[in-house]
């Protein structure tokens, strides 16, 4: 695995944990956690420009953002006690599947042209 999909995973981690420190902020009222979240939007943009330097920028950020909406969910029905059942579970599996076909995608050599 490349660095830039090391980077692209580590993005979207970061993702997870900014999605999730913008509900402490309290409307962006409260300040430590308003600078935690705008230190994770920080960093959430530098680790995604570092995978998008060497993955295709439609690829990286479709997978970035597959695995933020994904964990992102996956946190909140796991520690946030918010509504699990199969249409979530299924709309989950489906973005984890199109993240899946996408890295295969740019692992698979290009067709030749015709």
């Amino acid at each position: 695995m490349n660095s830039g999909w090391i980077a692209v995973i580590a993005a979207g981690v970061l993702e997870i944990a900014w999605a999730h420190s913008i509900r402490l902020t309290d409307g962006f009222t409260r300040l430590l956690p308003t600078l935690v979240c705008g230190v994770l939007t920080v960093a959430v943009l530098l680790v995604l420009n570092f995978a998008m330097l060497t993955l295709p920028v439609g690829t990286a950020y479709a997978v970035f953002v597959g695995i933020g909406a994904t964990g992102t969910a996956l946190a909140g029905m796991l520690w946030l006690r918010e509504p699990v059942d199969l249409v979530r579970i299924a709309a989950l599996a489906l973005i984890v599947g199109g993240v899946v076909l996408l890295h295969v995608a740019d692992r698979a050599p290009a067709a030749a042209a015709g």
